[in-house]
């Protein structure tokens, strides 16, 4: 018998989640700005800018469940559409390493990011993380940790 799938309605990603499986977090990533720093900041700005007027979009999330964890990235072209979307499954005995890193930067006033990493066998990937304090990031790396460890 196959597995049931129902779709998340409130999903930005719009992953299907199965029967029994439970949403943990949902992350929509950054994917134009490279870090806190405002000098990238404002590059990425420029980029987004620029992408805007052509019509392009990206839009990256992480969906972390008890069970997986899902990276998903939409391109849209001419602002309606679809020209891709590309959903990976992180292969938990691939996994190698999961952390957080907190960056600061100084131009008028202290700065913290912090960024949600993990490295495979074959990528890394880093996200920045839209929270403010090391608390909130313990906690999604923790909730990440979990999943992998679950499931493998």
């Amino acid at each position: 018998m196959s597995p049931r799938y129902t779709i998340m309605a409130n999903l930005k990603s719009g992953i299907a989640l199965g029967e029994d499986e439970k949403l943990v977090m949902e992350l929509e990533a950054e994917l134009w700005a490279t870090s806190q720093n405002p000098i990238a900041k404002l590059i990425g700005t420029i980029k987004r800018l620029i992408n805007l007027i052509l019509g392009n979009k990206r839009k990256g999330f992480i969906v972390i469940t008890d069970k997986r964890v899902i990276e998903v990235t939409q391109f849209i072209a001419c602002w309606v559409l679809n020209a891709g979307k590309e959903v990976r499954y992180v292969i938990p005995s691939s996994v190698k390493e999961i952390g957080y890193v907190k960056e600061g930067s100084f131009l008028g006033c202290f700065c913290q990011s912090y960024y949600l990493f993990y490295e495979s066998f074959t990528q890394r990937t880093s996200v920045l993380l839209p929270v403010t304090s090391e608390v909130e990031a313990k906690n999604i790396v923790d909730a990440f940790y979990n999943a992998t460890k679950k499931a493998q």
